[in-house]
């Protein structure tokens, strides 16, 4: 087993504090522009993904170029609205992405190596049980309570 610990993170609890301030800032500045759907209601939706983004810009444009064929209960301002509230939001949503991806992946390497330590303590622990260590059962029988089936 490597001994290698390849993160050791110590946040300052005032950087820590002033990071879920920033988050709560963000949080109430999103918030109006928001919408929760439930899961039946995003199966139902169209998708707008990649391959049809061009699709719907170069409909946007006909719109307003060509509007002899709008239908009279369809409204442009609305389609371009929408439009532009994609690319804002999607471009809010790439940039958090990033930072997310950050998170996980040193939350996933943070958690990784503590389980290892701990997997390292705990097969000590058997092995001085096995040895009869003084006070080493009643921890073994503690932690082995993880594994039980």
């Amino acid at each position: 087993m490597s001994k290698e610990n390849l993160v050791s993170i110590q946040i300052d609890g005032n950087d820590l504090g002033a990071m879920h301030q920033k988050v709560q800032e963000l949080k109430a500045l999103l918030k109006p522009h928001l919408v929760a759907l439930q899961p039946k209601d995003r199966q139902k939706l169209p998708k707008m993904k990649d391959k049809s983004l061009p699709f719907v810009e170069k409909t946007a444009e006909y719109a307003r170029s060509r509007p002899e064929f709008v239908p009279s209960f369809m409204q442009v301002d609305e389609l371009e609205i929408d439009l532009k509230a994609v690319a804002d939001l999607t471009q809010l949503y790439r940039e958090l992405e990033q930072l997310c991806a950050g998170l996980n992946d040193t939350i996933m390497l943070s958690g990784s190596e503590a389980y290892r330590a701990s997997l390292t303590y705990y097969n000590a622990v058997k092995q001085a049980t096995k040895n009869n260590v003084p006070n080493a059962q009643s921890v073994y029988e503690d932690l082995s309570k993880r594994f039980e089936r």
